[in-house]
């Protein structure tokens, strides 16, 4: 029987222009995969005052918000690819806007979610109008991504124009635990008594628990949704424990709350998959003049006046690598932030001995990504005093890809991972990763099978062990080159397909029938005995 399924998010790649991390990927890619079920999947963002051009104009959506009458339109947009059982939506209204994160959200370092929480309040009561009006049609299933989209089960349990969406059960998905939407129940403009002042609701389900007089929007979807889930079996039980920052993120406050939901059976932890069809193919030796190329088109933009300098030595130095290859080549591709490169700037020594590792066999370390200034800033100091260390402070895919494609080695010691889509990738261009054992990177990544780990109790023990590990791997590339290249084919085979994880969805997350797929092949466990002998022979 054929279902029916809305998703409710703030990302979705499946548009351009439309993704600032991990999220994207998802709902990009599972609603594909429901869709080749011949299930239908509708797929509803904010426009943030841009997306919406070029879309088809659905109806007006008229709803009660800030104690007055607002209005919304909803526009039906094309995705990068079009495909059959799969239809696109945002909601347009003068106060959704860009923010200043990846044009989609805000950066409000004095009020953190302050504008955000306003934004995404009322494309949440726009959604709700238009499942009122029939715009989506019958639904059977809601699936709500992080804190952004919360705010409809408070519609559901609280708001008396809504109750229609009892009627449908409802998966909250946590990406990333530690970014919580936490405001106040009252007494602001970004408050919950702001957003919805004749609504009577009880306070003591809502509350944080830290912050007695917040409502925190990410407990909002723990404590109500129908099934929560997490995007990898460790994240989901390392969330269950409480935080001990910097050396463990766990529950950040929230652990009491999932592990009531884990008793009550409604708290899954189903792994994110990765694409393996119809990816981009780029050619060898291309690194370098992609890098060059884009390099030279940031220099040419207005708002990067500063960077001017730190780009053109940044471009010097890839030409100079086009002369005089390296060795070795590591690489990180992130959003600077505490959670990816914490262990750096905590102790800029351990990114410092990494690079001496690199400097004795004539090995380059390079990082793509933009961020926190306090990270940008951190890195371009390194940049400027090291020669084999190359910081490219922007965004490109095409670089992204050969970067992928092209090094030998991918580094993702992130302090704590909900699942992590980088490590996929580098895994599928059979590029050995080197992890911080936590989270999704513990669920993907095996220590000397597919790639490498370092872990530790103490901050100054996971220090010590990264640079250990780090030193193991480049004298392993070099040394031997028979366990190099097993443990490269070994995690290029590596399949985390999302045929797999879809099918934990209809079991656990949506309680649907599994639909039976022909092309559906289980996962082949990659052989274990010859690493074994190749390296207790050695």
């Amino acid at each position: 029987m054929k279902s029916n399924f809305l998703f409710v998010c703030a990302e979705n790649d499946a548009i351009p222009n439309c993704k600032a991390g991990g999220m994207g990927d998802v709902v990009r890619d599972v609603p594909r995969q429901l869709a080749a079920n011949n299930d239908t999947v509708h797929i509803v963002t904010p426009s943030y005052g841009r997306l919406h051009q070029g879309g088809i104009k659905k109806c007006n959506l008229r709803f009660k918000y800030r104690g007055m009458v607002q209005e919304a339109i909803l526009y039906q947009v094309p995705g990068k690819k079009e495909m059959a059982n799969i239809a696109h939506y945002v909601i347009d209204h003068p106060a959704i806007v860009s923010g200043d994160i990846a044009h989609i959200y805000f950066n409000d370092p004095e009020q953190p979610f302050y504008t955000d929480a306003c934004m995404f309040s009322l494309f949440c009561t726009a959604v709700a109008q238009a499942i009122k009006q029939g715009v989506f049609g019958g639904l059977q299933i809601m699936h709500l991504h992080d804190w952004h989209t919360s705010l409809l089960l408070f519609l559901k349990e609280f708001h008396p124009e809504y109750k229609l969406l009892q009627n449908i059960r409802c998966v909250y998905s946590i990406h990333n635990l530690a970014i919580q939407g936490i405001r106040p129940f009252d007494k602001n403009h970004s408050s919950l008594k702001a957003f919805y002042p004749d609504i009577d609701y009880d306070e003591s389900r809502l509350k944080d628990p830290r912050y007695h007089d917040c409502i925190n929007l990410m407990a909002l979807g723990i404590r109500f949704a129908d099934a929560v889930h997490t995007v990898s079996p460790s994240y989901k039980e390392d969330i269950q424990k409480p935080s001990n920052p910097p050396v463990f993120i766990g529950g950040e406050g929230l652990e009491e709350d999932l592990k009531e939901a884990d008793k009550q059976g409604r708290l899954f932890g189903i792994l994110n998959g990765c694409n393996y069809r119809n990816i981009n193919r780029v050619r060898k030796n291309e690194l370098y003049r992609n890098s060059l190329r884009y390099i030279f088109k940031w220099l040419q933009e207005p708002n990067k006046k500063y960077k001017a300098d730190f780009l053109a030595h940044t471009g010097d130095k890839i030409a100079m690598l086009r002369e005089q290859k390296p060795d070795f080549m590591c690489v990180s591709v992130a959003r600077l932030t505490e959670q990816k490169f914490f262990f750096y700037k905590n102790n800029p020594r351990v990114l410092e001995q990494i690079l001496q590792v690199l400097k004795k066999r004539n090995g380059v370390y390079i990082v793509l990504g933009t961020g926190a200034p306090e990270y940008e800033q951190l890195l371009r100091n390194i940049s400027y005093e090291n020669e084999n260390f190359i910081f490219i402070n922007g965004q490109s895919e095409e670089i992204i890809d050969s970067l992928y494609y092209e090094s030998d080695l991918y580094l993702m010691p992130s302090l704590f991972e909900p699942c992590g889509i980088s490590q996929m990738l580098a895994m599928r261009n059979g590029q050995p990763c080197l992890v911080h054992a936590t989270g999704g990177l513990k669920d993907t990544v095996e220590h000397m099978k597919t790639g490498f780990s370092f872990g530790g109790i103490t901050l100054e023990e996971k220090n010590r062990e990264f640079i250990n590990v780090f030193e193991d791997a480049v004298d392993l590339f070099f040394e031997d080159k028979e366990i190099w290249k097993h443990i490269s084919k070994v995690a290029k085979n590596k399949r985390f397909s999302w045929e797999k994880s879809v099918r934990e969805y209809y079991k656990d997350l949506y309680r649907l029938p599994i639909p039976f797929q022909n092309s559906f092949k289980p996962q082949k466990n990659p052989s274990a005995i010859k690493m074994d002998k190749l390296i207790y022979n050695k």
